[in-house]
Parts: C-alpha cells; structure tokens; sequence
C-alpha cells in the first residue's frame, strides 16, 4: 500500500520522521508542531516550533482537562503566533518567557520545560513565573482561546447559549425529575 503524498512531495510518515520527538507526544519540525498520534500538525509563522510546543503544554498545565485534546490547546495558542507575526515585540517577549521556563526546568535538572516529566514539577516553575507579564498574556489568551471553542464544549456538559432556543426558563430549566 502506497502512502498519499502531501502538497510538500512528502509523506505522512516522512513529516513525522523529520521531526524531533517534544515530550511524549508532540513532534517539532522545522515550521510546524504535529501530534505524534492525532491527525493535526500547526504550522508556525513567527514564533519558533519548539515554542510553540512549549506553550502547548505551558496551557494543559494551567487549564488540564484529561479529556480535551491537544489540538484543541495547540488552536488555544495559536493566537499567540499569529499576533508575534504582526508585533516583532510581543514575539520577543513570548521566546524570552519560553527561553525563561527552559533555565528554571534545567535548574531542576531536566533538559527543557518540554522534557520536564511530571506535570507536578511543571506546575512549581509555573508558579515561580505566574506574576510575570508572559505567563499573564498565555493564561489571560487560554480563558477565551481554549474555553470559546464550541467543539469542546459537550465535554464540559455546556449545550451553549441558550437565548437563540428560547432562554433556560423553556429549555432546561425544569429538566430535573426527581424533586
């Protein structure tokens, strides 16, 4: 069985190939991150892959939801890329913070905040840079990034706004049958 090619004149497993393994599950190529598992890969613009692999998982240690995927992360900071495109200054500050979350990982021994292991250790170099102005741009941009898409939603039991389907006063508000 043949492998499709992609538009690039390269192969899935190619792509992957090319890439440099980030943590357990994301792959970091030369413009892009990819999911070692899942079928999405994100293309960067302005901000280095490894970066924005850092910033991946920077969002599942803030907000962790087992059940949502990375993907949906990877979108969450995307904004982040696309906003370094048009302000060289914002870009800088996102790789200065990335660069500042790797020299506390290595001072606790570990090669990288990508390579840190244990979610916990992630956590304590997140709190030692939670009053900085980095960390408050990621953290403010996840409350809309990742929590605006709708595609996650049923996950968190949320059916959406309900003006558009007559309010909750007729839909929902009296769902409760055993009072």
């Amino acid at each position: 069985m043949q492998e499709p090619q992609s538009p690039r004149g390269m192969t899935r497993r190619e792509l992957l190939a090319s890439g440099v393994k980030a943590g357990a599950v994301l792959v970091i190529g030369t413009s892009f991150i990819a999911h070692a598992t899942d079928s999405w890969a994100l293309e960067t613009k302005a901000l280095k892959p490894e970066t924005m692999a850092t910033l991946v998982q920077m969002a599942r240690d803030i907000y962790p939801h087992d059940r949502v995927s990375d993907r949906y992360y990877a979108i969450a900071v995307r904004s982040h890329d696309d906003k370094a495109a048009e302000d060289a200054d914002y870009g800088a500050m996102i790789e200065e913070g990335v660069s500042s979350l790797n020299t506390l990982a290595k001072a606790r021994g570990a090669t990288s905040y990508l390579a840190t292991g244990w979610e916990a250790e992630r956590v304590a170099i997140l709190r030692e840079i939670e009053d900085s102005e980095f960390f408050q741009a990621i953290r403010g941009g996840l409350v809309v990034g990742l929590y605006n898409q709708k595609e996650i939603w049923p996950v968190f039991g949320y059916e959406g706004e309900s003006f558009s389907k007559g309010g909750y006063l007729n839909r929902g508000f009296d769902d409760i049958d055993w009072l």
